[in-house]
């Protein structure tokens, strides 16, 4: 999952070396803290949050395919 989440966001970004995905999994939760340069998250995020609800959405729907029945989190920070 932390892999597909950088293959998502790299391309979408100015400085994608910036870009790091820390996964924490706990019992029901599986955690996905995206880091990116300050400059590039208004590009992650989109107007009024579009890009950044797709990226959650996509992430979800992955995982449901992979068989992961645990809840999917993607953080957003600078």
């Amino acid at each position: 999952m932390k892999q597909l989440l950088e293959t998502i966001v790299k391309p979408l970004v100015d400085e994608p070396g910036e870009v790091t995905v820390t996964e924490t999994e706990t019992d029901d939760t599986l955690l996905l803290e995206l880091r990116v340069a300050h400059g590039d998250m208004g590009k992650v995020i989109g107007k009024q949050g579009r890009i950044a609800k797709a990226i959650r959405t996509l992430m979800k729907g992955a995982a449901k395919k992979l068989g992961n029945e645990k809840k999917i989190v993607v953080d957003i920070l600078d």
